[in-house]
């Protein structure tokens, strides 16, 4: 942690092509080493105790969010959230409050129009969120305040770092900023399932649940549903490691679906190029529309496609009231 404090203190002194070549040249070193737990963690895909299944009997489930870091990707929301539409999909968009961009009232109510859900994505999107926990809480209360007023449920944090003891501050019904397993990432120790899980509050394993979050299953609670996401980041496979097509994406989903856990995305509309450009800042949109394709045509209606709030609060009605604490392996590099 030491070291992401003192680079996210420094990153603003370089110009972000000088970063982006640095992170491209770690990435293609680290990756020979950690063929043995990425992209597939073995062990990964123990179910959690008490796991029911997804609803209706279906085989697994597909959760798809984007991550809106700038402008450009600001400006390109309503073409991706009509793509997607085209081919039966919907998913999250979440977006800085206090970022290089303003949010407009009347995206974020067409999306929900839509039936897209709108998450918020850390405050400044600077990488110091999780600097000190005095700084942390102050921050909290002001996420707290945009949480409200978007009638946002999820929170995801910048560049995955997390710390899910301090983010029970948060006023959410899920937390989205871990991942099963991947090690490009500037705190990559994983927390090991392809499942949801539960973080309850470190004073009480259950109790009062927050008001106004979703339905209760057959008590109350007190803590959060955390989401890790099992699909490598677009901006990792495309612009870090340089891949040329998506087929990581459908080897993971395939396994994914084998074993019944959650196929959850991130991507940022600030990479996606409509034009289908393909270069070292951006990748066409034909790539992520032909993992939509994938989806589609291999899997029909074996999977449960859902807003990442619909998962939390299923997990909130179908799991125990109590469910046993699962040992989630980490990979280390």
């Amino acid at each position: 942690m030491f070291r992401n404090y003192v680079y996210y203190g420094i990153k603003p002194l370089f110009p972000q092509r000088l970063r982006r070549v640095v992170r491209r040249w770690l990435a293609r070193r680290i990756r020979p080493r950690v063929t043995a737990t990425w992209p597939i963690l073995p062990g990964s895909e123990k179910a959690p105790p008490g796991w029911p299944g997804w609803p209706d009997g279906k085989k697994f489930a597909v959760v798809l969010t984007h991550d809106v870091e700038g402008p450009s990707g600001v400006a390109k929301c309503r073409q991706l959230m009509a793509s997607e539409a085209k081919l039966g999909f919907r998913s999250s968009f979440n977006f800085i409050p206090e970022g290089p961009y303003q949010v407009a009232k009347e995206l974020r109510d067409e999306l929900a129009a839509n039936g897209f859900e709108v998450g918020v994505h850390d405050l400044h999107h600077d990488g110091k969120l999780y600097h000190g926990r005095q700084e942390f809480d102050r921050k909290a209360e002001r996420i707290n305040r945009y949480l409200k007023e978007w009638g946002a449920t999820g929170f995801r944090s910048g560049f995955m770092l997390h710390n899910l003891e301090w983010a029970h501050q948060l006023n959410v019904l899920y937390e989205a900023s871990t991942f099963d397993t991947d090690p490009f990432e500037p705190q990559p120790e994983g927390v090991g399932t392809i499942f949801p899980f539960w973080v309850p509050r470190p004073d009480s394993r259950d109790a009062v649940r927050k008001p106004d979050l979703g339905p209760p299953n057959q008590a109350e609670r007190r803590g959060y549903v955390e989401l890790p996401y099992t699909l490598v980041q677009d901006s990792t496979l495309f612009l870090l490691l340089g891949e040329r097509s998506p087929d990581i994406w459908f080897e993971k989903v395939n396994w994914i679906a084998k074993h019944g856990g959650m196929v959850l995305l991130i991507t940022h509309p600030d990479y996606m190029s409509f034009q289908g450009v393909h270069n070292g800042h951006e990748y066409s949109i034909q790539f992520y529309e032909r993992l939509l394709e994938f989806l589609r045509s291999n899997y029909g209606d074996a999977y449960w496609h859902a807003l990442p709030r619909e998962v939390a609060r299923y997990w909130h009605r179908a799991m125990p009231l109590r469910p046993e604490t699962r040992e989630r392996s980490i990979g280390i590099i």
